[in-house]
């Protein structure tokens, strides 16, 4: 869900929430930007609703489904204080909320924050270590059932996911990527003695009237018959959860969130179709 953008406001978050809900989708999940730097506002602009505020908004008023974040910006909060307000989150929400952290790419917002853009895998792996001592550790904390969804498509976000993460959470990708990259994967978490994550991607959801050339598109992308081909081969490699991301690019989307719903409306008919 677009929580950015000038046709964001609080009536159409809510819009969002209660339209996906009601399409019967599981989880809803949100993006995190703190600082609306020039190179941040180029794609997701102002207002830019801060994600644990707006997730523990909607909580209130969405009934089962899961809430959660794609991806969370390690280096932007103090270990600690994402401990917290992850671990009330989730007791507020009955256990509702899945915490997707990722490093950032967004090197002035980093520089407004004071935080050094290189070093942000190091503090990805200190904010995951934190997390888990926190939660096991403090009985303070409770949040011991939070999924971690880790995000990233390099071989360090990887081995990031096997040793901290209960998933890993590739963003966009093609399908031939994704299907050599969790073979990889599975190496990886072997190599470090460790169970295999979870697979959880979350792809593009763009439906176009005629199939696209495999090799221009990512998954999620093209004719309705080649995305849902696309859930089939994640599914076939481990998927338990795929995210539907509907937002295309333009920042003028937002203003017209209809269009993403019933792009949203079509797979899950066809997905209910399936299960019968």
């Amino acid at each position: 869900m677009p929580n950015f953008g000038p046709g964001t406001n609080p009536s159409r978050l809510k819009d969002w929430a209660r339209t996906v809900e009601g399409l019967g989708y599981d989880l809803l999940m949100v993006s995190d930007h703190v600082v609306i730097t020039p190179d941040v506002a180029e794609q997701y602009p102002a207002p830019f609703y801060e994600p644990f505020t707006t997730l523990s908004w909607l909580a209130g008023m969405t009934d089962g489904i899961r809430l959660g974040t794609t991806v969370l910006i390690a280096a932007y909060r103090h270990p600690l204080l994402v401990a917290r307000m992850a671990a009330n989150l989730n007791d507020l929400s009955g256990g509702r909320f899945v915490l997707g952290v990722g490093a950032g790419w967004a090197r002035q917002e980093f520089e407004a924050l004071g935080q050094e853009h290189a070093r942000r895998g190091r503090q990805t792996d200190e904010l995951l270590a934190e997390l888990r001592r926190a939660w096991t550790d403090t009985t303070d904390y409770s949040g011991g059932k939070i999924p971690i969804w880790v995000g990233g498509r390099s071989t360090a976000a990887m081995r990031r996911a096997v040793r901290f993460g209960d998933a890993w959470h590739p963003l966009r990708e093609r399908v031939d990527w994704l299907r050599s990259a969790t073979e990889r994967l599975r190496e990886l978490a072997a190599s470090e003695g460790r169970p295999v994550p979870d697979f959880a991607p979350r792809i593009l959801l763009r439906l176009t009237g005629e199939p696209l050339p495999d090799r221009e598109r990512v998954a999620g992308e093209g004719s309705l018959e080649q995305v849902l081909a696309d859930l089939d081969v994640l599914r076939e490699l481990g998927a338990r959860s795929v995210v539907l991301d509907p937002f295309v690019g333009d920042p003028a989307e937002t203003e017209r969130p209809e269009v993403a719903w019933q792009a949203l409306a079509t797979i899950a008919a066809h997905r209910r179709q399936e299960t019968k």
